[in-house]
């Protein structure tokens, strides 16, 4: 299939958002921690994971996705810091198959990506933005005093809409080889 870049005469379409599927209970501590610490008035989404920030929105995209999610098989993600935003306060993300992931879709449509996401990525997951940095640094250190590194399981891609703010939600890929009860 040719990828092409959109004509200018078609409708400005919006742009698509990556994040990883991750085990409930992770997924229910980050929102806990966003609710209560995230600007509500700027707190449209849940805690999330991305993969990329803006892809564009071709079908080539959810094509590649597909394939990607048929192989993949659901692995383990360590929760390995808490990391300063400036004005915010995020979770640093390991594990070997994030990079993978990444860097495969990433050499794939490269040419079509923002710079953001032409960009090694720095895995993390956003419990506190847009916030002023002593109040930022005050719940590290919060958040420092019981904290201890944890891991999650990842089990697959959803796909987003970007409406300038809030997030259209789209579909959800799941990795290979799970069922339901292991969610």
């Amino acid at each position: 299939m040719e990828r092409t870049h959109a004509s200018t005469e078609e409708p400005t379409k919006k742009p698509l958002v990556a994040t990883f599927v991750i085990s409930e209970s992770a997924q229910n501590y980050f929102n806990a921690l966003r609710k209560q610490h995230f600007p509500p008035e700027r707190n449209y989404l849940d805690a999330h994971l991305t993969i990329f920030h803006a892809l564009p929105d071709e079908p080539w995209i959810v094509e590649d996705m597909q394939a990607l999610v048929e192989t993949q098989q659901p692995f383990e993600a360590n929760v390995q810091s808490i990391q300063s935003l400036g004005g915010g306060t995020a979770f640093k993300i390991v594990s070997p198959e994030l990079p993978i992931l990444h860097q495969k879709l990433q050499k794939k449509w490269f040419d079509f990506l923002t710079k953001q996401d032409q960009q090694k990525r720095n895995f993390h997951i956003t419990v506190q933005n847009k916030v002023e940095s002593p109040v930022a640094k005050q719940l590290q250190a919060e958040l420092a005093k019981d904290f201890e590194p944890f891991s999650f399981t990842v089990y697959g891609i959803k796909l987003w809409r970007y409406h300038n703010g809030p997030w259209e939600f789209l579909m959800k890929l799941d990795f290979a080889g799970q069922s339901a009860a292991n969610k």
